[in-house]
């Protein structure tokens, strides 16, 4: 393990440690103060931020823009200290702490017990978002975490989320799939964010009229188990509650090959993050690449993934 990775560990260590032991009130200035440095110095993931909302918000000013990712930072950094405490709040907590709306779509598609896949972009506290399907819904899902550096993190990062009720599968390895496929032929529930996906099996989209690649998972998943396809999206009000919206089903096209049907089901999804994006767009914490414009040339072939 390198020095710089011991470092992150130990940082990331620090936060679940010490601030899950802070009056609330302390942690949310805590953060907003952490927010307002990291802001105020432009570094490279707030210089992307304030680049990523000029697509969702292609007619703002610059001071527009600057107030955004003002906002982005503490939206961003108030999700790190809620997953912080998360372990340490009550189940009554947690069950008080998201209000979804249409949740409908949901309730009565675990009910039908032929499976349920949401996707998510990341907005806002996606974890707070299981954990409150675990607690007040009572009800476990499978979701995937990809591996990363140091090991020690990912391990940090895995026994956080099953402490709150998930079943975490790695990413690698080709696995998880089809264990994702199981759970959803049983008529469980799968949690997958999905909006990012610069490899080279993820599906081409139109995002804010520009191209992505978003991952084709939710979609293959849904046609090879005959699961719903629900989008979600999240947001922070001004209030100690989280917002959130079920969205109507994606459905799997009725005619088409496999991958154009995958096609098509991508592209609703990301019309679907789209709304919920354009409505509440600092809560949208995408600090890194995301359009294919704007990724870097690779010498080998001009573009790097």
């Amino acid at each position: 393990m390198s020095a710089q990775e011991r470092l992150t560990d130990a940082l990331y260590g620090l936060g679940w440690g010490a601030v899950k032991r802070l009056p609330e009130p302390v942690a949310v200035r805590l953060g907003r103060q952490i927010a307002d440095l990291a802001w105020k110095r432009r570094g490279k993931g707030v210089r992307r931020l304030e680049s990523n909302y000029a697509r969702v918000v292609p007619d703002a000013s610059p001071e527009r823009l600057a107030a955004l990712s003002r906002a982005g930072m503490r939206s961003y950094l108030r999700y790190w200290m809620e997953s912080f405490r998360l372990p340490a709040w009550s189940a009554e907590r947690v069950r008080q702490g998201f209000e979804p709306r249409d949740l409908h779509h949901l309730t009565d598609g675990l009910a039908s017990g032929r499976g349920v896949i949401l996707a998510l972009p990341h907005m806002a506290n996606w974890d707070l978002a299981g954990a409150w399907v675990t607690t007040r819904l009572e009800t476990p899902f499978t979701t995937v975490a990809e591996r990363l550096k140091p090991e020690t993190l990912y391990d940090r990062f895995v026994a956080y989320r099953e402490g709150l009720g998930m079943e975490v599968l790695p990413h690698s390895g080709g696995t998880a799939f089809g264990t994702l496929a199981r759970r959803l032929r049983d008529g469980g529930l799968v949690c997958l964010v999905a909006e990012r996906d610069l490899s080279a099996s993820g599906v081409e989209v139109k995002f804010f009229g520009e191209a992505t690649r978003m991952p084709a998972g939710p979609a293959l998943l849904a046609q090879q188990t005959g699961a719903l396809l629900l989008p979600v999206t999240l947001w922070y009000d001004d209030s100690p509650v989280m917002q959130g919206r079920v969205h109507p089903p994606v459905d799997v096209p009725e005619t088409g090959t496999r991958a154009e049907k995958t096609s098509v089901m991508t592209q609703a999804l990301a019309d679907a993050f789209a709304t919920g994006i354009a409505d509440h767009p600092e809560d949208w914490h995408m600090l890194q690449r995301l359009w294919l414009a704007d990724l870097e040339p690779r010498p080998s072939d001009g573009e790097r993934p």
